[in-house]
């Protein structure tokens, strides 16, 4: 059984990491799908057809930048035209910049602002009237353990993901009547390609091994001293989209290794 049957979804920063393991777990429950995102277009096209086939599920692709409000509006616009509704969205396209404050590139905070705060602003607010009409929805954020702790240089960031707490928790209120559920996941350090790409670099510029890397440097602030997955992390989102899930709204949930508990 496909929970999920006949159910539309977008989910942003999707053509990897985090995001594409939620867009293959939709799928696999039975949603159709818009998948968003950057990258090489053959990539992404073999992508969505292993998505579609694999599944049984329609899914598309919207080049929408994210930090272009217009773009987003037509990414939902697409989705209602070519699938008639729109149930769920899971917001998880974001960037990062590390700085003191003090030298912080004001464009890199602007983009970061945009990109990881406010292009959730903008897609919920074109989808929140799309979940009204259907008289049911579920919206999933992508914040960080930043979303409750921060660290030092990444004041943008942290910024923002404290921002998609807020949000969150607001727009829960908002539609809490309606039978639309707003939360935020909070992932610690997950292994992904962009993770790994980092070690070997930070290996050389520290004179570490490979595991002395990933537990004294990336997963210093973890207890478990293990990644999270992007299948934990999507496993979360897919119980949020459930029927039992529907009186948890505005929570923050970490998905840490016990980051936040300290």
């Amino acid at each position: 059984m496909k929970p999920l049957l006949g159910k539309n979804a977008i989910v942003t920063g999707s053509t990897s990491g985090i995001g594409l393991a939620y867009a293959k777990a939709l799928a696999e429950n039975g949603a159709n799908i818009v998948i968003n995102g950057f990258g090489p277009m053959e990539e992404i096209e073999a992508t969505r057809l292993a998505i579609k086939e694999q599944h049984d599920v329609e899914c598309l692709y919207s080049p929408a930048d994210m930090s272009k409000p217009d773009q987003i509006k037509d990414m939902v616009a697409q989705t209602i035209g070519e699938f008639g509704s729109l149930e769920i969205l899971i917001n998880n396209a974001g960037i990062q910049h590390v700085d003191p404050v003090e030298d912080f590139p004001p464009e890199k905070w602007d983009a970061i602002i945009a990109i990881n705060l406010s292009s959730a602003f903008h897609t919920i607010r074109h989808a929140v009237p799309h979940m009204k009409d259907s008289g049911w929805g579920r919206i999933i954020n992508t914040a960080s353990a930043h979303a409750l702790v921060a660290s030092p240089f990444k004041s943008a960031y942290v910024a923002a993901k404290h921002g998609i707490a807020g949000l969150t928790k607001t727009v829960a209120l908002e539609l809490a009547q309606h039978n639309i559920t707003a939360n935020a996941i909070c992932p610690g350090y997950v292994w992904t390609p962009l993770v790994e790409q980092q070690i070997p670099d930070t290996m050389k510029a520290r004179g570490l091994t490979e595991e002395q890397v990933k537990k004294d440097v990336l997963l210093a602030a973890q207890p478990t001293k293990e990644f999270v997955t992007v299948e934990q992390v999507a496993a979360l989102a897919m119980y949020l989209c459930s029927d039992a899930a529907s009186a948890i709204t505005g929570s923050i949930l970490p998905v840490d290794g016990g980051w936040t508990a300290q």
